[in-house]
């Protein structure tokens, strides 16, 4: 037997002034878009912004559906736009965000497992990590690396 211990770097932020230049953007119109979200049944709205290597700021917002297996994250709704619009740039950072009732939540927003996956693959596919940064209003947590957020992730390469 072997024991193998992971490390995950994560740097915390107390407020979004604290972050990059570029970091506040992105997390700024994060927040923006999350109003944008449809969310009538859980009243929890989320938003994401992707930074892309051209410069380019492709925003997301969840989309909630009578049949909840029918709605759409907004990491992936963003995620899938940029994809399919811009197939040859890769995404530098992705900035993520929730409210709910009470508006932005305590906690940072975390990816769902679907959309560890989604960001995974997108890594891969341009062989560029992304930075991750999830916003909450007693902490902004970033990662560099879709891997520090879904260690073992079923990658393309799982397929050989």
């Amino acid at each position: 037997m072997r024991i193998k211990e992971l490390q995950i770097l994560v740097y915390e932020y107390d407020t979004v002034v604290e972050l990059p230049e570029s970091d506040q953007n992105l997390l700024l119109k994060a927040r923006e878009v999350a109003n944008n979200a449809y969310a009538p049944y859980s009243k929890f709205k989320v938003g994401a912004a992707l930074l892309l290597e051209n410069g380019l700021i492709i925003t997301g917002s969840n989309q909630e559906n009578a049949d909840f297996t029918d709605g759409l994250c907004a990491e992936r709704v963003a995620m899938f736009y940029a994809n399919s619009t811009y197939p040859d740039v890769a995404v530098k950072a992705i900035a993520v965000t929730a409210k709910n009732i009470n508006g932005l939540i305590e906690e940072p927003a975390q990816p769902c497992g679907s959309c560890r996956q989604v960001l995974v693959e997108t890594e891969w596919r341009y062989k560029k990590a992304m930075r991750i940064i999830m916003d909450g209003r007693k902490r902004i947590q970033v990662l560099e690396g879709a891997d520090n957020l879904l260690p073992f992730a079923f990658k393309p390469s799982s397929l050989d």
